[in-house]
């Protein structure tokens, strides 16, 4: 019973390590120049400490997109958004960088993973769909 293995199929953490690694090895993706300096939200302390963060953020969105489409770059505000904390008032909800989802959405569509949705937002194309679910098949293989 070979049945193939699609993005719901396979753990979440697992799909975007292997995907970013794709991303990565691919070379599709061209970073802009302030990967190495920019935080990716108004409430963070610190850049990221992974230096391939981006390609890890690429491949979470590439997944949200597959899984539900017709998000943009104010749901992805949403979604990667945290708690900002105040010191000593009380932490509250803050958006994340829209820079970034933005920078993010247009390196998918130049790659044609994606693709704008008319009704609003991005939606996942065929090419896009086909790439994701062979990249969860090897992550079935390898576990």
């Amino acid at each position: 019973m070979e049945n193939a293995k699609t993005v719901k199929d396979v753990s979440p953490h697992e799909f975007v390590k292997a995907y970013a690694a794709h991303l990565k090895r691919s070379g599709r993706i061209e970073l802009p120049y302030w990967t190495d300096i920019a935080k990716t939200a108004l409430f963070k302390e610190l850049a990221p400490y992974d230096p391939d963060w981006y390609y890890v953020r690429a491949a979470s969105m590439a997944r949200k997109i597959y899984l539900r489409g017709g998000l943009g770059v104010g749901a992805f505000r949403r979604i990667y958004g945290g708690s900002k904390r105040n010191g000593s008032r009380p932490p509250h909800f803050c958006k994340s960088s829209g820079s970034i989802a933005r920078h993010i959405l247009q390196q998918l569509e130049t790659m044609n993973i994606i693709e704008v949705d008319p009704k609003g937002g991005r939606k996942i194309t065929s090419n896009g769909r086909r790439d994701l679910d062979q990249v969860a098949g090897r992550v079935v293989v390898a576990h």
